[in-house]
């Protein structure tokens, strides 16, 4: 598996330009915490955190489907949010996160490997530099 250093992600972290101006990031957790955390550092909002699962640690499928592992026990209505993930493979986790986020203004994606409205990489999977 390709390798990435973390400088080189996090000057791709720094370049990217927003059109929107967020209310609020929503982590997709576990894999989205960290990407979370680093844009909520550039963006300077309210952050929290959706746990869904679909795979392993090893990124295998867990379930048939991504299922929502807590309730979602924030307030999300009118607002406009960035819902970020650290890789899209299927999309699969991302649908059920928008469908559990009905309701905002306007929900855009984000994910540091795949495909999302707002990507650092699209293609072949890497291993993030934040994993041990």
């Amino acid at each position: 598996m390709q390798t990435k250093t973390f400088d080189e992600v996090l000057g791709k972290f720094g370049a990217v330009v927003f059109a929107e101006n967020f209310d609020m990031i929503v982590a997709v957790a576990n894999g989205g915490i960290i990407p979370a955390a680093i844009l909520n550092q550039r963006l300077n909002v309210e952050i929290q955190l959706l746990r869904i699962n679909l795979r392993d640690n090893n990124q295998q499928p867990k379930y048939d489907s991504p299922r929502l592992l807590s309730p979602v026990d924030f307030e999300f209505k009118d607002r406009t949010v960035l819902l970020v993930d650290d890789r899209v493979k299927t999309g699969a986790s991302l649908r059920l996160a928008i469908e559990l986020l009905q309701g905002a203004k306007l929900i855009k994606t984000f994910a540091v490997n795949g495909n999302a409205d707002y990507a650092l990489y699209n293609g072949e999977c890497f291993r993030f530099p934040w994993i041990l």
